[in-house]
């Protein structure tokens, strides 16, 4: 029976447990590197959206003579300088309103990628499992071919003292093929899946060198279904996302209102030239506004866009609410239904399947029992071990699945 604490296989470097994997992982993992990137140039974007519009400045000259007059020409006796400068007045929040709508767009991109690591940390998980249950179907396979050594060391010696017949030894020694089997394949079996690994950690570590760690065992407690659900509405990162969309999406309707706005530009200049109306005003300034006129509504387009977005946005949160429902009930039926199995192999079926194998054993190796019926216990007991090792991965991968439903590690 697999229980408690699966040991490393004698490899020299130390077992990772579940949290240094993830750890290792999260440090690692290229996939997840580089959507962390989005979090960084989300952020970039938001400095760009709360920039000032810049001032003009330009430089006017004027009084250039082009044409001889009564015989004269001075082209640059009559020329004046006006140096000017202009700033576009942003009207309605605009800065803000985009400061805000970039904020938001940061905070979903925060819950997306959260959202994607929630797919590798379960990819991980899986892969986590299935190195366990690789070690744990190897470890039952040593022990069957040790245990059928020792059978055949008995029953040779039977056989060498005339009590047991050449052909049922012989059929005993060809049985033996079966277990090397099972132990090569759960050998492959175990490196496949350390192999796995490695490559979601982007790790360039020997198989040999590389091994994990952890209790490869169920838990017969589980909460109710309602306790899930609430967890996964108040964790799902998809969901967050999906609710945090609408926000943004009113956002930019309330961006796209405020662009429809008029925005003034306000002008300033200066000449060094006497004026028309007072010639004794060498020094002079002047001042400009500058309002388009809104005859027609170039910004409607837009502000349709976003209204039909908010709606939009949410039949998406309405929709990814209904998977977050589908992902735990379906999670749960599954794990329900692994408890259902495991229990009673753990309570009754694994020592039974022990007690046949050697009763029928010792009544074999007495003349109580055919050889036939020693195989088939022994055959029945194998097939049993390894059912159950199976449930218990199953119902580990259903506990990952869970986790990935709720947004969280419920099991850990």
């Amino acid at each position: 029976m697999i229980a408690g604490f699966l040991a490393a296989q004698g490899f020299a470097q130390k077992a990772l447990t579940w949290e240094e994997l993830k750890a290792k992982f999260e440090a690692t993992n290229p996939t997840l590197k580089a959507a962390h990137d989005n979090i960084d140039e989300s952020r970039a974007q938001e400095v760009t959206a709360y920039l000032r519009p810049n001032p003009d400045f330009s430089l006017t000259g004027d009084g250039f003579q082009i044409s001889r007059n009564k015989g004269v020409w001075q082209p640059f006796s009559g020329v004046f300088e006006v140096p000017s400068i202009s700033y576009l007045h942003e009207r309605q929040h605009k800065r803000e309103l985009r400061l805000q709508s970039a904020q938001e767009n940061t905070e979903v991109t925060i819950s997306q990628y959260a959202d994607q690591e929630r797919s590798l940390i379960f990819n991980l998980r899986n892969a986590f499992v299935q190195a366990l249950q690789a070690k744990a179907v190897l470890q039952n396979a040593k022990q069957n071919l040790d245990y059928w050594d020792r059978e055949l060391s008995v029953n040779h010696d039977r056989f060498r003292a005339g009590d047991l017949a050449e052909v049922d030894y012989d059929r005993l020694v060809l049985q033996r093929v079966q277990f090397e089997s099972d132990y090569e394949t759960a050998l492959v079996n175990v490196r496949t899946a350390k192999i796995t690994l490695l490559q979601l950690l982007n790790d360039r570590t020997p198989i040999e060198g590389f091994d994990v760690a952890g209790p490869f065992e169920y838990s017969p407690e589980l909460k109710s279904l309602e306790q899930f659900r609430t967890i996964a509405l108040s964790a799902r990162p998809d969901l967050k996302a999906a609710v945090q969309s609408v926000d943004m999406a009113r956002t930019n309707y309330q961006l796209a209102i405020a662009n429809g706005s008029t925005d003034p530009t306000f002008g300033l200049w200066f000449t060094h030239n006497a004026s028309i109306a007072n010639p004794f005003a060498d020094n002079t300034m002047g001042l400009s506004v500058s309002i388009p006129l809104r005859i027609f509504d170039r910004n409607q387009g837009e502000k349709a866009r976003t209204r039909i977005d908010i709606a939009r946005n949410e039949r998406l949160r309405d929709a990814a609410e209904a998977q977050v429902f589908n992902d735990v009930d379906s999670a749960y039926v599954t794990l329900q239904s692994g408890l259902n199995l495991l229990r009673p192999y753990k309570e009754k079926y694994l020592s039974l399947s022990l007690a046949v194998r050697d009763k029928v054993a010792f009544a074999y190796q007495h003349g109580g029992a055919s050889l036939l019926d020693y195989l088939d216990a022994e055959k029945a007991f194998r097939d049993t071990q390894l059912a159950y090792i199976n449930l218990v991965g199953s119902y580990l991968v259903a506990a990952a699945q869970m986790n990935m439903a709720v947004g969280r590690e419920v099991f850990e």
